[in-house]
């Protein structure tokens, strides 16, 4: 939680304090009289913003191969009155075993005189309305809220394939408060996706309209240590449905879509609290990502390898 957030759960805290210990000692006739009705909850409760830098060391891309990644991220993150909202947007740039285009294709894994690496362009939202702040819903043991949960993807990159992805999902969000601090929250929600590939042959090349599939998403965070320990650790884990070819009419090869799986486990380093007093400000962190199938696509097709991905990460977040 930020600062913020936290000076207005301290104020609020204050104010419940001091109207019951008047209470105790004054008569209701007076209390009635003299005592404020609470303040009613702020509507914007929480307000995170905050820029990252990371370096992707055996990052791929379908039908290209491996590829390092340089990645600019910029993330928003606020808490109001009725739930969340989440919004992520990642600017990342291949090496040259990843051409941009017109520019031309080289053999996987060579360089590419005369050009530069892909650029691409994705972000994403998530935002959800909660049951507890919607209806007062109580919880039951270590389930502590249901939401409704709805969002979306949106990528472009200058490469071969050309993608153009657009995705919404909807469905619910379930969320865990665990001992010793471990929040968990997992969404089973519907997929739909709207994209482009390049790699497509004609009559189908283009647009491609997927069918509507099931999506799960969960997040777990923990603290590593009591509180006030500078390190935490984040999982993220998605698994997707196949969806289709995408095409309405089938050309040899199909480009049946599979399962996919996504995971990446991250550790973090709180170094504002630790070297200037100032928590929650500046992080450096190491994650490991491992993605099966990347984007659906069937990686016993790929003879590149780029459909599966196994890379460790270093990066290093600013928050404000």
């Amino acid at each position: 939680m930020s600062f913020k957030s936290c000076a207005t759960a301290c104020a609020g805290a204050a104010l419940v304090l001091a109207i019951t210990s008047f209470a105790s000692v004054a008569p209701a006739a007076d209390l009635m009289v003299k005592a404020k009705p609470p303040a009613e909850a702020p509507f914007w409760i929480v307000n995170d913003n905050s820029w990252s830098y990371a370096w992707a060391f055996h990052a791929t891309d379908p039908f290209v191969g491996a590829t390092n990644k340089q990645i600019l991220s910029f993330t928003h993150f606020d808490v109001w009155r009725y739930g969340t909202n989440f919004f992520n947007i990642d600017g990342l740039k291949s090496d040259l075993r990843d051409p941009a285009t017109p520019c031309g294709f080289g053999a996987p894994g060579l360089a590419n005189a005369g050009c530069e690496g892909a650029t691409e362009i994705y972000g994403f939202f998530r935002s959800t309305l909660g049951w507890k702040q919607l209806w007062g819903f109580q919880g039951y043991g270590w389930l502590s809220n249901i939401s409704f949960k709805v969002g979306g993807d949106y990528n472009t990159e200058n490469n071969a394939a050309s993608p153009a992805k657009r995705d919404v999902v909807a469905g619910l969000q379930f969320d865990f408060e665990l001992p010793f601090g471990i929040h968990f929250a997992v969404s089973p929600l519907a997929y739909f996706e709207k994209n482009h590939n390049a790699f497509i042959t004609t009559p189908t090349s283009g647009v491609r309209y997927f069918e509507t599939t099931y999506r799960v998403e969960s997040l777990l965070s923990v603290p590593l240590g009591p509180k006030g320990t500078p390190f935490s650790f984040t999982s993220l884990f998605a698994i997707q449905g196949p969806k289709g070819t995408g095409v309405s009419v089938t050309v040899p090869p199909s480009f049946e879509t599979k399962t996919e799986v996504f995971t990446q486990q991250k550790i973090s380093f709180d170094v504002g609290s630790v070297t200037f007093n100032k928590p929650n400000m500046v992080f450096v962190w190491v994650a490991y990502t491992y993605w099966y199938n990347k984007f659906g696509i069937d990686h016993t097709t790929d003879p590149t390898g780029g459909s599966i991905e196994s890379s460790t990460l270093v990066g290093t977040t600013w928050a404000f």
